[in-house]
């Protein structure tokens, strides 16, 4: 029992490191699901859940290298290795339909991106940087309906 024990508790010498890693962790869900949310209600493919998890997923894989006393080194190219793993999960997500000579998917590749980007921040422990990417996030995404909408209805005139 005692090896279960140690084996669970492992990188985590108090109960302080066990509360920051929790709070590190729930704000990553958190903030993958305020953006996620805004996806879902677009319409998007990647929404609340690909978004949590995406933040999630990088929060905790950072997490996990620091926790071990990964150097900068190390953990460099750990970051490294998630902004392109991201960048390809994000590059299956865009289509070109040649009939409409139209690209789709950018915004879903990039908000991804993003969204891995705010997990790494929270990971590292930048928790108001992540806060503030999320926010402008929000008004980025909020920006492209305004524009769309305009230029909607611009056509139309």
């Amino acid at each position: 029992m005692d090896l279960l024990w140690q084996e669970l508790t492992t990188g985590f010498p108090d109960r302080t490191r066990l509360g920051i890693t929790l709070i590190r962790v729930i704000a990553a869900v958190v903030l993958g699901a305020i953006v996620g949310i805004e996806r879902e209600r677009a319409g998007k493919p990647a929404g609340l859940r690909t978004h949590m998890i995406v933040s999630l997923g990088t929060a905790v894989v950072v997490l996990a290298c620091t926790q071990v006393n990964m150097g900068l080194d190390g953990l460099s190219r750990v970051i490294q290795g998630i902004v392109t793993g991201i960048g390809f999960v994000g590059a299956g997500s865009i289509l070109k339909l040649s009939e409409q000579r139209e690209i789709r998917g950018l915004t879903t590749a990039a908000g991804l991106w993003m969204t891995a980007a705010i997990g790494v921040a929270v990971g590292l422990g930048a928790l108001g940087l992540a806060v503030i990417g999320t926010i402008v996030t929000l008004l980025v995404l909020a920006l492209e309906h305004v524009v769309d909408s305009r230029l909607n209805t611009h056509k139309k005139n």
